[in-house]
């Protein structure tokens, strides 16, 4: 992880920091006086949401990982326990979007993909992030977009439902124990991933993740 505070007063997990939603909402916990432990595979898009932060006079710790890595996400756990002691807001935005598909013809490993990004790591990440997230009297926030049943949305749409079936139950068990377990539905935004899946929409009538982000981040 590259460290560029010395001192972090609250601080604030965002998986999948590098693009879309979970870009914005960094950006916006940083300017707001967070501390933004920035998680995601792509290096060039956390190095441009470090510099954006510090522009605006914030701080951010990026770390260039896989969720879908167990050892690697057992390793941020330990590390920001040492470091922080607890987070006050872990931000879920990580997802794989598969290409959209009958059922009778999905990809296996697109499948397999979908399920180890949307699912599996999301059940890695809830085990290692709670004790944090109780420590820092924190909040999980989590992002519907049911497209479960949709036709063409087979390997999407059943991957991230079940990943909401999960944080609904997460949130269900949590709610005299905490930590709090947040799920919003974002309106739609001109994402790379909306893009892959609606590619002839006018965009200009979507809602650009930096109000997306401010409107969700005000739930909280």
């Amino acid at each position: 992880m590259t460290d560029t505070t010395a001192s972090a007063p609250k601080t604030a997990l965002v998986t999948g920091a590098s693009r879309g939603l979970g870009f914005a909402l960094a950006e916006a916990l940083g300017a707001a006086g967070w501390h933004v432990l920035a998680v995601a595979r792509t290096t060039g898009g956390l190095e441009e949401l470090d510099d954006r932060i510090k522009a605006k006079g914030g701080s951010a710790t990026l770390a260039p990982m896989d969720i879908t890595n167990a050892d690697a996400m057992a390793h941020l756990a330990k590390s920001v326990a040492e470091r922080w002691g607890g987070i006050g807001l872990w931000a879920h935005a990580a997802i794989h979007a598969a290409p959209l598909a009958p059922a009778g013809h999905i990809d296996a490993k697109d499948m397999s993909k979908s399920i180890a990004t949307n699912l599996a790591a999301t059940a890695t990440l809830i085990p290692l992030i709670e004790p944090l997230l109780r420590a820092g009297q924190g909040t999980a926030l989590f992002f519907d977009d049911p497209r479960a049943g949709e036709k063409f949305f087979g390997a999407y749409g059943s991957t991230k439902g079940a990943q909401i079936a999960l944080a609904r139950s997460w949130q269900a068990e949590t709610v005299r124990t905490g930590p709090r377990v947040l799920i919003e539905t974002p309106r739609p935004m001109p994402t790379a991933t909306r893009a892959r899946f609606f590619p002839g929409e006018d965009r200009a009538a979507l809602i650009e993740p930096a109000v997306e982000a401010a409107r969700l981040l005000a739930s909280l």
